[in-house]
């Protein structure tokens, strides 16, 4: 067993402190991954927190990770010592299940291991993320990354580029469709990206217009403040897809009324409180509300691909380990564009 440096969540209600942690000695299938950088997520802090449910501590979070190969198990084939390789969200499943056969390990049955406080079914320990010096992790859910994507900046991809990206494809976002992406935050500004790389024609709708220059940079045609109650009456039944990527409660009515005749509203942002969808901005006009997780391990290969060959990366801010707690902070209050990347060779 390998210790290496870590930060981790004492409690729900600590900050989060410089330790150490034991990796699980190498198997037959497993890749052994040295981590150069591991994004923030907003999950990390739902989930340190508290707020999705208890878990053990201490417990060490982050599911985008990006690093080198440093050893390999006797049985794999799919990566070699010196690969650039990245982890999101999964680092297991039951590999038997309807979902799973699908390539859809996201969806298993029988419920996929979180690459966080989850656990290890080599090992029966609890999964400890990113926010560490190397990590251990069954090949099947090792990603390749593309040379061309920089390395300081891709993490985030593995959580928030998937988050997006398997919507948009399930959908069938594209030349003709018209996406509205809610919330220009992490997630919002990969949809932007994604969503216009595919071809959709992209609207964005922030409480303000303070992003308006970001998201036309970024790909879309339009920007619209959901503080001005004439937005909703301006963008009345016209979209095809919306995605909304905020973890609040906002009111589903006004969002779902801005679909066309069969569009879909897709929820990836997570509130901790129910939302209320009335049943009449559904019916008169046939439209769905629906829920999207990450994607299996397939689709992030090929979401990773598709942003290598169309350029795209996320917005970053490269921090320390030692700032993860005002990173934590910063994040709460939207103080980032748009996404904090650890640099874990502050680890040592």
């Amino acid at each position: 067993m390998r210790t290496v440096n870590a930060y981790a969540a004492p409690s729900a209600t600590e900050p989060l402190v410089k330790t150490t942690i034991t990796r699980r000695d190498l198997g037959p299938n497993d890749v052994e991954i040295d981590i150069a950088y591991a994004g923030i997520c907003h999950s990390d802090i739902h989930t340190v927190r508290g707020e999705w449910g208890e878990i053990q501590y201490p417990q060490v979070v982050g599911h985008e990770i990006v690093g080198h190969v440093v050893s390999v198990g006797s049985d794999v084939t799919e990566h070699q010592v010196g690969d650039l390789v990245g982890v999101g969200c999964m680092v297991n499943s039951c590999g038997e299940c309807e979902s799973c056969l699908k390539g859809e390990e996201q969806y298993c049955l029988k419920g996929n291991i979180q690459t966080y406080a989850g656990v290890d079914p080599a090992d029966g320990s609890i999964t400890q993320g990113g926010y560490s010096q190397a990590v251990v992790v069954n090949e099947d859910f090792v990603l390749r990354i593309p040379e061309s994507l920089d390395i300081e900046k891709v993490a985030p991809l593995l959580c928030a580029g998937i988050t997006l990206y398997s919507p948009l494809r399930h959908w069938d976002a594209g030349p003709g469709t018209k996406v509205a992406i809610v919330g220009m935050g992490g997630l919002g500004h990969m949809g932007v990206k994604i969503a216009a790389a595919l071809g959709a024609d992209v609207t964005v709708l922030s409480q303000t217009t303070a992003k308006q220059e970001d998201s036309l940079r970024f790909g879309a045609k339009a920007h619209y403040a959901t503080q001005d109650p004439a937005t909703f009456e301006e963008l009345a039944s016209s979209f095809d897809l919306i995605i909304n990527t905020v973890s609040a409660k906002i009111p589903m009515g006004a969002y779902l009324d801005l679909l066309k005749v069969d569009g879909t509203l897709v929820n990836v942002g997570a509130p901790s409180e129910p939302l209320e969808v009335p049943a009449f901005a559904l019916i008169p006009s046939r439209r769905s509300w629906a829920g999207s997780s990450i994607g299996g391990i397939r689709e992030t290969q090929e979401m990773l691909d598709f942003c290598a060959e169309h350029g795209i990366l996320p917005e970053t801010e490269l921090i320390s380990a030692e700032q993860i707690n005002e990173a934590y902070e910063r994040v709460l209050s939207s103080d980032v564009r748009y996404r904090f990347v650890i640099d874990a060779a502050t680890l040592a």
